[in-house]
């Protein structure tokens, strides 16, 4: 099964190989004929026609078996890799796909159409792990780990901790420096991948061990860890939603990592974690909003194959009028979270508009796969049709990324300095 859909869904380099003779990996924009949002380039238009038949065909056979075991088939993840998926940004010189970042929430929203739990393993390894790597890390630290990420070893974000939420730089994990090495001590919570990862970046507080702890938040470093050094995977939860994507405590005894794999340099955690996030949340939101489409595409055709007093139920004029809102609410969920994505590509400031795109999405995911298991009335709350499972997965979006008052506040502040 897995064979046959592989091969009618095409590996993202191959698609995008002959593309590229005369397509660009970002939207030409003429300043005399603005495009609007529904504009996308050859190569990101095929990466989603590609992706969407990888989920279809994929992933969707195995959504509800991996839901109920809350375990990622490693068929899926060695399929991600097959199809370029897990390297999207990246460089060709490092085994990448080369793409832009419109490209990457392409991939995560067509994911999580089928499954938001594959989405959010694509995500935070692209969005997250790549990303930090390719934009901090030195000339060498490039070519050792970007072709592992790109080509077979799933990575992981190490940064939240028990008493580290959503004050995420009240870090407690500890770094010591001894000679050659860095010696970390302490434990992450929440760790999404961590259960299938083999390099992991750690954030931790190397201001705790110095003379000055006063340094506080800088003095928090990012590390390059692999499993194998001693990363110890512990509890796994037991979730609500996206239970096949991996939620971990890691804990860390004595764990020597050498300082070649200190990334940015010392004392720069912070900067990196913080810019890093803003970047997350769009993908996050790209997650929702796919969840959100793929609850109302498998809910609202229902509506017109069931007949009640002689008539379909979606030909009632009420809930017409709730599937019209819902279209409204995912396409104005989509417009935020693709002009986020798009500012982020021009360079442009992209924060705000990034926690408004995450913050809506989830709203919107939420209220949207409530309201599908509703139309399709009780069949809807039964696992065979799946819908109730996007509900269930629905709810992590409000929480984890930034919860939505942590959004909401950073919108709050751009507000103040614009009009105070």
């Amino acid at each position: 099964m897995f064979r046959l859909a592989a091969r009618s869904a095409k590996p993202l380099t191959a698609l995008l190989s002959a593309s590229r003779t005369f397509a660009s990996s970002r939207c030409v924009r003429s300043e005399r004929s603005p495009t609007s949002l529904d504009t996308f380039t050859e190569e990101e238009q095929l990466l989603r026609e590609s992706v969407r038949r990888f989920a279809v065909d994929v992933v969707g056979p195995k959504v509800r078996e991996m839901d109920e075991k809350e375990m990622m088939d490693p068929s899926i993840i060695k399929g991600l890799y097959e199809q370029g998926l897990m390297g999207i940004e990246t460089s060709a010189d490092h085994g990448g796909a080369e793409c832009s970042f419109t490209s990457a929430i392409i991939a995560i929203e067509e994911l999580a159409k089928i499954d938001p739990s594959v989405s959010v393993l694509c995500d935070v390894h692209n969005t997250l792990v790549n990303t930090v790597i390719r934009k901090y890390g030195n000339k060498e630290q490039q070519d050792k780990w970007l072709p592992q990420l790109a080509e077979s070893k799933l990575g992981s974000f190490c940064l939240s901790e028990p008493a580290s939420g959503s004050d995420a730089f009240a870090l407690q994990t500890r770094a010591k420096k001894e000679g050659s090495n860095w010696v970390l001590n302490g434990s992450k919570m929440w760790i999404t991948n961590s259960y299938e990862a083999e390099i992991f970046l750690i954030f931790a507080n190397a201001s705790l061990c110095l003379i000055d702890p006063s340094k506080g938040y800088k003095g928090i470093t990012c590390f390059i860890a692999t499993k194998d050094m001693g990363v110890q995977i512990a509890k796994k939860e037991e979730k609500l939603g996206i239970r096949a994507s991996s939620t971990c405590t890691i804990n860390f005894d004595d764990l020597k990592i050498p300082e070649e794999n200190v990334l940015g340099g010392e004392g720069k955690g912070y900067k990196i974690a913080i810019e890093i996030l803003n970047e997350g949340r769009i993908g996050i939101a790209a997650q929702m909003l796919g969840l959100a489409q793929g609850a109302f595409d498998k809910a609202v055709p229902y509506t017109f194959e069931r007949k009640q007093f002689g008539q379909a139920i979606g030909s009632f004029q009420g809930m017409q009028f709730q599937m019209a809102q819902a279209a409204i609410d995912i396409e104005t969920a989509r417009l935020l979270t693709y002009n986020a994505a798009r500012r982020k590509e021009e360079g442009l400031p992209f924060t705000k508009e990034a926690a408004m795109a995450k913050y809506w999405s989830s709203v919107v995911a939420q209220r949207v796969s409530g309201q599908a298991i509703e139309w399709a009335g009780g069949v809807g709350f039964t696992r065979e049709t799946g819908i109730e499972k996007f509900w269930r997965d629905s709810k992590i979006g409000a929480i984890y990324e930034g919860t939505s008052n942590i959004q909401l506040q950073t919108i709050a502040k751009f507000l103040q300095k614009e009009y105070s």
